[in-house]
């Protein structure tokens, strides 16, 4: 049986001056490309191979969509500068108006889905979806939205929430990096939304400093290690990983809110990537509930954990 085992630490290269940048914004035309890649290498040796399988053929959906997609409406200039001046995102989630660029890029997704090896049960929520009219379909956008999906219906959701990552890290790639300001603890400065993981990179002029990872519109934010992506607390923070697993992916728990969110060491594994590699580490997700803790994260393809 595995077990929640202490990590072992390098130290951080001295002389190295990091200066990274506060965001990064997404680049739709190969973020999904790149997840399909990893999920299909992980889902080679992995016990859930089938779901991993699944979910890279899903991105490779989310990735083929967007040929000839309509573009996707940008904020005002002005509303987004508002938002800037009180601190809130340019994106409002909760002010999201269905447009013409969604509405295409969810029906592409879900003709394009049905050609995805899928359980029975799973053809059945996307067909559901599919014939869904447009009040159904706008609750549902709702729901994951606000992250609070109903159980029973978790996988016909799914769908929907891929194509709310593309189109939302279409919007997101036409923002000002340089013009996005902190939001809150636990909250992407281009969505609002809530982190996937948190990743400590090896970028140039970046290396060894920590960036969360938005789970919608796929902007990444700088984030100071050795704080809790939840709450911001400094104290009581720890770090988990499963006993003869890949140390590379950590759970950071927090002993003050009693949360976790993953830590990928992305600096040492260059292909960890954060929405494949968290599903793919549900097992220490299950430990690290097990000692107590609450998962902070949230993944769309993680739905009911």
């Amino acid at each position: 049986m595995s077990k929640i085992g202490a990590p072992r630490h390098d130290p951080v290269p001295i002389g190295e001056i990091a200066t990274p940048p506060f965001a990064r914004l997404p680049d739709p035309g190969t973020v999904f490309a790149n997840r399909s890649e990893r999920l299909r290498e992980l889902a080679q040796t992995h016990e859930l191979g089938p779901y991993l399988n699944f979910l890279s053929g899903l991105a490779v959906v989310q990735h083929a969509i967007q040929d000839g997609l309509p573009a996707p409406d940008l904020p005002p200039e002005d509303a987004r500068e508002r938002a800037r001046q009180f601190n809130m995102p340019p994106l409002d989630r909760n002010r999201f108006v269905i447009e013409p660029a969604f509405e295409t890029a969810l029906d592409r997704l879900f003709a394009l889905s049905a050609d995805i090896e899928m359980p029975d049960a799973a053809r059945d929520a996307l067909n559901a979806a599919r014939k869904a009219d447009v009040t159904v379909r706008d609750g549902m956008v709702r729901a994951v939205l606000s992250d609070s999906i109903p159980v029973e219906t978790l996988a016909s959701h799914v769908f929907v929430a891929a194509a709310l990552q593309v189109h939302f890290s279409r919007v997101a790639a036409q923002l000002d990096a340089s013009k996005l300001v902190p939001v809150g603890d636990a909250a992407c400065p281009s969505c609002g939304g809530p982190p996937v993981a948190s990743v400590i990179v090896g970028w140039h002029q970046a290396a060894n400093t920590r960036f969360c990872a938005c789970s919608l519109c796929e902007t990444w934010w700088h984030y100071v290690r050795i704080r809790c992506a939840v709450c911001g607390s400094t104290k009581g923070i720890g770090y988990k990983v499963m006993e003869g697993g890949d140390e590379n992916v950590q759970a950071e728990t927090c002993e003050e809110c009693r949360s976790y969110v993953k830590i990928l060491h992305q600096q040492k594994d260059p292909k960890l990537e954060p929405v494949a590699d968290d599903v793919a580490t549900l097992g220490l997700d299950l430990l690290v509930r097990e000692a107590g803790y609450r998962r902070g994260a949230f993944n769309p393809f993680l739905l009911g954990y």
